[in-house]
């Protein structure tokens, strides 16, 4: 973490069970202002359990929680003072409009945002007096993210905040989020999107069953584990193994289908003698992609396992 910022989240190890069940095992991190740190980490890896004993929505079993200097666990209604948070199952009344959601939460506190500013800085200025109900999925995200900022918080906390969303809705929640950054505002997030991650945060904890078992940046990341680019070849007459096993560079390869996945360490090499033994047996190319170490190739590696296939579970 960089030093010229100032911390304002602290978690110390922190654990949560329910019942037999640790969904929670020893979590520990940092978050500054001015940064996006991200949870990264498959559905039931733990996220949600985590902000909601930052929020004071759960009790932890153990471990500590500060914000901004003040022990959350002790004194949750202060430290609820500097935090906003949009949750991930979030809902309002069919019938109330935006402008009047906000002014109601606005109430709860002594200094709030002004409520103008909040409409017309998340975009909802056309659908301010329009009923929740006729409101898209993007434009009630926005309008979430804008409850969050009724109490002018230095800490916002957003659970899985583009889940669900289209192409174009998430492009403009992920430009709402960065703008978090340049304001100084500390951000933590959760997401199963490695993509997201990986645009979005400046740093990562990536969860796996209850634990965070690597952080830093993505990019970080990515340059320290082993992964090794690969390289995608389809050719018009598939090669054989023995073939794409003798190429230079080739430290592994796979057959998916009619397709080789080359694992190498010189990917200008492989490429280079891949076409030349194509020119040599006058076999076309059909399609060449080159795969850089990815943070999944990172989970992989810390855990054994590949990332959950479906929809929830890769980006």
């Amino acid at each position: 973490m960089p030093e010229s910022r100032t911390e304002s989240v602290r978690v110390r190890g922190l654990t949560k069970r329910y019942g037999p069940v640790e969904a929670v095992r020893g979590v520990s991190f940092d978050v500054a202002e001015g940064e996006i740190f991200g949870l990264l980490g498959p559905n039931g890896a733990g996220k949600t359990s985590i902000l909601e004993c930052l929020l004071g929505l759960r009790r932890p079993d153990s471990g500590s929680v500060a914000i901004g200097g003040i022990d959350a666990v002790a004194l949750p209604r202060l430290a609820k003072e500097r935090v906003g948070a949009q949750v991930q199952l979030a809902s309002l009344q069919d019938r109330i409009t935006p402008r009047q959601a906000l002014g109601f939460f606005a109430s709860f506190y002594r200094e709030p945002a002004p409520v103008a500013g909040l409409i017309a800085r998340f975009g909802l200025s056309a659908k301010a007096d329009s009923p929740f109900e006729s409101l898209s999925g993007g434009q009630r995200q926005r309008l979430y993210l804008a409850l969050a900022f009724v109490n002018n918080p230095r800490l916002v906390v957003l659970d899985e905040p583009t889940a669900g969303l289209d192409p174009q809705a998430r492009r403009e929640l992920h430009r709402m989020i960065s703008g978090m950054r340049a304001d100084g505002l500390a951000v933590l997030m959760s997401t199963h999107d490695m993509e997201e991650a990986r645009a979005l945060c400046d740093r990562i904890g990536i969860l796996n069953e209850g634990r965070i078992v690597a952080a830093g940046s993505p990019s970080g990341l990515v340059s320290r584990s082993g992964a090794i680019p690969r390289v995608a070849v389809r050719a018009a007459r598939a090669m054989t193994r023995a073939q794409a096993s003798a190429l230079a560079g080739v430290v592994s390869s796979s057959a998916e289908g009619d397709t080789w996945m080359l694992g190498t360490a010189d990917v200008g090499a492989t490429i280079t003698a891949l076409m030349r033994q194509l020119e040599r047996d006058e076999n076309p190319l059909l399609d060449l992609q080159i795969h850089r170490p990815s943070l999944e190739d990172v989970f992989i590696e810390l855990t054994g396992r590949p990332w959950p296939a479906g929809p929830e579970g890769r980006p």
